[in-house]
């Protein structure tokens, strides 16, 4: 069974600097402009936010 081209994988990167990735899913429909979220850092111990790269 193919993979839906409507829910690609992204990644997430921090925006502390440190270079950790989150590697989710995302649905285009819901969600067509760059993904935003606040998950934690293991880096920078701490909660930051993480954005979309493509």
């Amino acid at each position: 069974m193919a993979r839906s081209e409507l829910r690609p994988v992204v990644r997430l990167r921090s925006t502390a600097g440190t270079g950790f990735t989150y590697v989710t899913r995302k649905s285009r429909r819901n969600d067509p402009d760059r993904l935003v979220l606040r998950k934690y850092d293991p880096v920078a111990r701490e909660h930051v936010a993480f954005r979309e790269e493509r």
